[in-house]
């Protein structure tokens, strides 16, 4: 087999230090197997909100042109935009996640479909909070604090907290070994709560919250 690798890292300071990549290289050469080549690796260097993708066209179109596979470390490096999603479909290119390597066209688009409701729901409690804030005579915060950048930040925290949650962590560790089993996400969600564990936020575990927490952890 034949791969052509591509990897995303998210800012310009991430492209230039190498933070991030060097883990995408690493998880990208541990799964190719003896015999097996990669071809050629692209790296691209931008916002994973952006469809728009140079180094992505490319990858696609030499893998397209050696016949070979497109190859992605994991599946939180693509961006959560359904449509961006659709076009790695589309394009016609046959191409694997290191860490959900059973992943097809269809279940990956259900997964970027539900992630990017997700983000709409969440943006759209965001500006209720903000627009009830102002009727009730609230004085918000400076404007600088409700930029991309800023709310990319928080978001970035919130991620970080769950990685540092220890009870997240021993989750996490039995959800691998669950899945190691062959039980999917919705029966490993089911035993995680029989055995008292919660989310970071007390909440009950579902297929998709395990799922996520098995990626963050990978």
């Amino acid at each position: 087999m034949q791969y052509v690798a591509y990897y995303r890292v998210s800012t310009v300071s991430q492209g230039k230090s190498g933070l991030g990549l060097s883990a995408q290289q690493e998880i990208v050469r541990r799964f190719v197997r003896d015999g097996e080549t990669i071809l050629e690796e692209f790296t691209e260097v931008e916002s994973g909100k952006k469809s728009d993708r140079p180094q992505l066209k490319a990858a696609i179109a030499f893998a397209k042109e050696k016949r070979a596979r497109l190859l992605i470390a994991k599946l939180d490096r693509l961006s959560r935009n359904a449509e961006f999603i659709f076009t790695l479909r589309n394009a016609e290119v046959d191409f694997v996640a290191c860490d959900i390597p059973d992943a097809n066209t269809l279940t990956i688009g259900i997964m970027a479909v539900l992630a990017q409701h997700e983000r709409e729901l969440i943006s759209e409690r965001t500006r209720n909070a903000l627009r009830q804030k102002k009727r009730l005579g609230f004085t918000l915060g400076k404007p600088e604090n409700l930029t991309e950048e800023a709310i990319s930040k928080g978001r970035e925290l919130r991620i970080e907290n769950a990685k540092t949650h220890q009870a997240n962590r021993q989750a996490a560790e039995l959800a691998r070994l669950y899945r190691a089993q062959g039980h999917t996400y919705a029966v490993i969600a089911e035993k995680l709560n029989n055995n008292g564990f919660r989310t970071r936020r007390g909440k009950l575990f579902h297929a998709m919250t395990v799922q996520r927490l098995v990626l963050r952890f990978t």
